[in-house]
């Protein structure tokens, strides 16, 4: 394809954001892994900068998960009862570049299990993996805050990424991610304003944004993509033209979202003329990680082997060279 000779310049860069910290930077992960840095929109290379590629996290839980379909628990079904065990599968056998540790055991409608106990596997699964961590609360506001009291000071030092910090929830974990030095994730459910004023009051409490990642949220394909899609283009081309406010990398967190819906679950028997749901599922998944990387996302959390698989070589062929191929 001939690159045209009109292109677009921007006035601003997307901020870098690095999480993790090797040894030498009071950590134990043997490498880091930096998003952002981007002076052009998605893949637009021949525009401007984009000397980091997208990353691929891989979910796991701290409890074994209910009511996962058959297709997505059978390639974990060996391991669900060791966090440890998981995330070292998940990292040495499908190559995730991240490990993205849901502490859904401590949701107080389900197990409610103990900010101990979630400290605990944090300290399990940092010592079985040596890649870079997220740490994802449950979604209840105030279990959340008592969990991640213990679970920052566990990874103190191990600069993770921690999250979600809401405009109605933002004082306690950024004042943890303060003291313990790590990175925060700000969400802000498909509003671009929202997304602003997260920032903003992170801000207004001594948080740097440039410590910050934004997540708009990531619903699965049919089921409202185009819209966080243009949330996503709009915050990014805000951040491009100046904004600080929105100049932040994006993480879109697809895996539990997408396999939810009919589409990706749904047994070939139930529904035969949508195919082999074996098939099916993956790449429903694949496709909207497509999505989100055209949109602009940085780092890309997910669950299925094989849409991982997918997504790292979509984000090989349109980087290339062009980018940071470890995403240090």
């Amino acid at each position: 394809m001939e690159i045209p000779d009109v292109k677009k310049t921007w006035s601003n860069r997307i901020s870098t954001v690095t999480i993790g910290a090797t040894k030498e930077e009071g950590g134990t992960r043997t490498r880091t892994i930096t998003v952002g840095g981007e002076t052009a929109l998605p893949f637009m290379h021949f525009e401007g900068e984009i000397p980091h590629r997208p990353v691929v996290g891989m979910e796991i839980w701290d409890i074994p998960p209910k009511g996962w379909p058959e297709v997505l628990a059978r390639p974990f079904s060996n391991v669900y009862d060791s966090p440890s065990r998981w995330a070292k599968k998940c990292v040495e056998e499908y190559g995730a570049d991240l490990i993205c540790l849901r502490l859904q055991g401590c949701d107080p409608t389900g197990e409610d299990r103990s900010p101990k106990e979630a400290a605990e596997v944090v300290r399990e699964v940092l010592g079985a993996v040596s890649v870079p961590l997220i740490i994802w609360g449950c979604g209840d506001d105030d279990k959340d805050n008592e969990v991640f009291t213990e679970c920052s000071q566990a990874a103190a030092g191990e600069n993770c990424l921690l999250g979600t910090i809401t405009q109605d929830n933002y004082r306690t974990l950024t004042a943890l991610c303060k003291a313990d030095n790590h990175k925060l994730i700000a969400e802000s459910p498909v509003d671009i304003n929202i997304a602003k004023q997260v920032n903003s009051l992170a801000l207004d409490v001594g948080f740097d944004v440039k410590d910050m990642v934004i997540f708009p949220d990531s619903p699965a394909l049919g089921y409202g993509t185009e819209y966080v899609y243009s949330i996503m283009e709009r915050t990014r081309m805000a951040g491009l033209k100046g904004d600080k406010l929105m100049a932040q990398p994006i993480i879109a967190n697809i895996g539990l979202n997408v396999w939810k819906v009919k589409e990706a679950k749904a047994r070939e028997e139930e529904v035969p003329e949508w195919g082999d749901h074996t098939k099916r599922g993956p790449l429903w998944e694949a496709a909207t990680a497509y999505t989100y990387l055209q949109a602009g996302a940085d780092i890309l959390v997910m669950i299925h082997p094989k849409a991982v698989e997918a997504a790292k070589r979509y984000i090989e062929q349109l980087t290339g060279s062009t980018a940071d191929k470890e995403g240090k």
